[in-house]
């Protein structure tokens, strides 16, 4: 019977890791989003874990080698108490790649907004405000000047907080 397993990876390496498993035929998956990075004076979207130092891993420990997981090139260790890796609950990973997957949807699409565009916030305390765009920040905030009681005020929101105005 197949259980989900953690993997734990050297700092950086979580997608060298999930390759290299994959690679080898292990059924690995590294939970990720697209989030923004300001980088040379330019924003890019890279994928970043969400755990990170950390993915999963499928197996079948009485049918799969699975040994060879430590030897794997980015991966430190497979998790374990004592001699065997420590087994998951059987619906958190399933829980947590439907979530993830949900919000891919929203993270994929390409109406963000852009600088110095106007947008109405959504949620939270500001709701029905309109905001100007001052910059998409990383962990896929983002940078708004508000008009409040005659004053101009800065503050970052969750880029689910804004809406683009047609």
């Amino acid at each position: 019977m197949s259980n989900w397993y953690v993997v734990n990876t050297l700092p950086h390496q979580e997608i060298r890791a999930e390759s290299n498993l994959l690679r080898q035929g292990f059924r690995a998956w590294l939970p990720s989003i697209m989030k923004s990075r300001k980088h040379a004076r330019r924003i890019e979207n890279v994928r970043a874990p969400i755990f990170p130092c950390y993915l999963f891993v499928k197996l079948d420990m009485e049918k799969e080698a699975w040994g060879k997981i430590n030897n794997s090139f980015g991966v430190r260790k497979l998790l374990a108490t004592g001699e065997r890796p420590q087994v998951l609950a059987s619906d958190f990973v399933e829980t947590l790649r439907e979530n993830i997957e949900s919000d891919a949807d929203y993270l994929k699409n390409d109406d963000r907004p852009k600088a110095g565009s106007k947008v109405r916030i959504v949620n939270g305390p500001f709701t029905e405000s309109i905001a100007k765009v001052l910059m998409l920040m990383p962990g896929d905030r983002v940078r708004v000047l508000l008009d409040i009681l005659g004053g101009e005020v800065a503050t970052s929101l969750p880029l689910r907080s804004v809406s683009n105005i047609a």
